[in-house]
């Protein structure tokens, strides 16, 4: 017999305290606490146990105590201290008591009647993925969920794939246009050979070229050239911000661009 537990820390981990511990920089933390602030779509995609619940525990810091938040999940696994916050879990069916599965699919569209101002799946794995595209695409900014995946570009790719097997019979470009509408960020976190986890990429999502999906690294992990995993610095992009009008909204523009700029030059070691 083989038994599998999570056991979570009894107090939830800030964004400064992966700062401390070297899973990110500064500038990158503050990126971060302005888009989560301003109310972007946010997916956070890794590996497993590459720390991706825990981060997005942390983008819950930022959400304002006035906004009604909805949490689905499979088994209740993130801490988010919202006052305002509505927790729904998923059900299987049991054919000893003939009762009906309750999924995430049915969880997200039963979370729309309750006037939520953001959605946060737990983990995005079936065709709940489309049904959270178009949460995000009318008027529930600041969404937010996990999937696996390897890196940014794989989430997309992923997120197509789930969309596809829910049976949604939509021409290619168009679901990648619709991805490209709902999702502004793309957070992705690994875990390196050392078994340290890091942010290794905050990746905008801005817009369709051709068929393709076209993204842009605003900040990312670089190894140090012919050295392992746990060698490395965090570097930023000089780009221009697609989501410049929420954050401009929200008051964070200057700071997110500052963060960029103060570390567009390769710096602190990770």
């Amino acid at each position: 017999t083989s038994i599998s537990i999570r056991k979570f820390p009894k107090d939830t981990l800030q964004l400064s305290d992966l700062q401390r511990f070297g899973a990110l920089s500064a500038e990158m933390a503050t990126f971060i606490r302005c888009i989560a602030a301003s109310r972007c779509n946010v997916l956070v995609s890794g590996g497993t146990s590459s720390g991706k619940t825990t981060l997005l525990n942390t983008l819950g810091e930022f959400i304002r105590p006035t906004e009604r938040v909805v949490t689905i999940e499979d088994s209740a696994e993130l801490k988010i201290d919202v006052g305002n916050l509505v927790r729904l879990e998923t059900k299987p069916g049991t054919a000893e008591s003939g009762s009906t599965p309750v999924t995430q699919r049915d969880l997200v569209a039963n979370s729309l009647r309750m006037r939520p101002d953001r959605i946060i799946l737990g983990e995005v794995r079936r065709e709940e993925a489309f049904d959270l595209l178009q949460a995000m695409s009318t008027g529930h900014d600041g969404s937010m969920g996990t999937l696996h995946s390897n890196n940014p570009r794989d989430t997309t790719s992923r997120l197509e794939n789930m969309i596809l097997m829910g049976g949604v019979e939509l021409p290619t470009k168009v679901i990648r246009s619709q991805i490209v509408s709902a999702v502004d960020f793309i957070i992705h976190a690994a875990r390196g050979a050392d078994g340290k986890r890091r942010v290794t990429n905050i990746t905008e999502i801005t817009g369709l070229e051709g068929d393709t999906i076209a993204l842009q690294d605003v900040f990312f992990y670089q190894r140090s050239e012919g050295k392992t995993f746990n060698s490395g610095e965090y570097v930023a992009n000089r780009v221009n911000l697609r989501a410049a009008e929420k954050l401009k909204e929200y008051g964070h523009y200057d700071d997110a661009v500052n963060a960029i700029l103060s570390s567009a030059a390769p710096m602190e070691k990770a």
